[in-house]
């Protein structure tokens, strides 16, 4: 269940890169959608900062409808996510996806800490400017979805699940709503 070994994170070639995942592309349905080339390398843990939710320069997005995650630091406090293996033909889709043109995040380096304290640099994105609000129930379930997905620490997914979700009831799109209702009916079987 928990992919805690860090399979071949070390053995980049030069057409790849290393992507830390705290948010959504935790699920891998999810980050496939747009990026094909991710392949799941490990768990690791970011230190020093914590994940917070907001919606950036104060606009809700459109596609979550709510706060969309991001991590800002913050002494003695950690996020859990996982590092993908992708192919550098990805960087532009993952970009995108990321909202970076637009200014929505802004790509940054990280080095988290896989098992043995060993250090691993990765590309991540952060939100510069936000205004920090609640996600969509929908939202916190794709995350919670990935984090059970990928053997997250339990205490870190329980703190996940007890983030309280804005009260939006309105449907996502189809792919989004898809994703979240056949790994439900996954998890209850």
């Amino acid at each position: 269940m928990a992919n805690s070994g860090c399979g071949d994170c070390g053995d980049l070639e030069k057409d790849s890169f290393l992507y830390f995942a705290y948010g959504s592309n935790l699920l891998t349905k999810r980050i496939h959608l747009q990026n094909p080339s991710a392949q799941f390398c490990c768990v690791a843990c970011l230190q020093d900062f914590k994940l917070d939710f907001g919606n950036p320069q104060g606009k809700q997005s459109p596609t979550w409808h709510g706060g969309i995650a991001t991590i800002l630091q913050s002494p003695g406090d950690e996020v859990w996510g996982v590092i993908w293996k992708m192919n550098k033909t990805n960087l532009n889709s993952l970009d995108e996806q990321e909202g970076v043109s637009s200014g929505i995040y802004v790509p940054i380096e990280v080095n988290v800490f896989v098992q043995e304290k060993k250090e691993i640099t990765c590309r991540s994105y952060q939100m510069k400017d936000y205004v920090s609000v609640p996600p969509s129930p929908q939202y916190k379930t794709v995350i919670c979805m990935g984090a059970e997905e990928n053997g997250l620490p339990l205490e870190y997914q329980k703190k996940l699940k007890a983030i309280e979700p804005n009260d939006f009831k309105g449907k996502l799109s189809k792919e989004i709503e898809d994703m979240i209702q056949k790994g439900e009916t996954e998890t209850n079987h």
